[in-house]
């Protein structure tokens, strides 16, 4: 409880500009309220990405490895975000303060639903890696034509 509180003093002195938040973002930890903290990274073999652009891009997907070494990109939703003044908004939800807080200026912690994240900002990675992963983010939402396909072919 003591680490909270002083994690909380010290993101709320943390001077950030809102263009702070654009860039690649991965996943440290995750805990859910009364489980044990979950690590990311490589002896997990999962991590989730959060992009951020200058325009309001947004992409969200899980990372994962395999047993067998290999990576899978599974991508969760490709939209726009808000940002501003500390208010955070994704994909049209309504608009939170608690959803990112600063802990220093390539660190966030946020709070989804039960679930509370920790974040780090990824400054080499390289750009041909997020543009792949932001495009499986835009690649998840199935055209109107192959929605209807999908529905008379598989779900008859």
């Amino acid at each position: 409880m003591a680490l909270m509180s002083a994690l909380q003093v010290n993101a709320q002195t943390v001077k950030v500009a809102d263009s702070d938040l654009h860039g690649v973002w991965l996943m440290e930890s995750m805990q859910f309220e009364g489980e044990k903290k979950i690590m990311c990274g490589k002896e997990r073999g999962y991590s989730q990405f959060k992009y951020y652009g200058p325009e309001g891009e947004y992409a969200c997907a899980e990372l994962v490895m395999g047993k067998d070494g290999k990576c899978s990109v599974l991508p969760h939703e490709y939209g726009t975000y808000t940002y501003k003044d500390g208010w955070y908004s994704e994909m049209g939800r309504e608009k939170r303060k608690d959803a990112i807080v600063w802990v220093d200026k390539t660190t966030t912690k946020g709070t989804w639903k039960t679930r509370h994240d920790i974040w780090k900002k990824q400054t080499a990675m390289p750009e041909k890696l997020r543009r792949y992963i932001v495009d499986c983010c835009k690649k998840k939402e199935m055209p109107a034509d192959m929605q209807q396909l999908m529905k008379e072919n598989v779900f008859k």
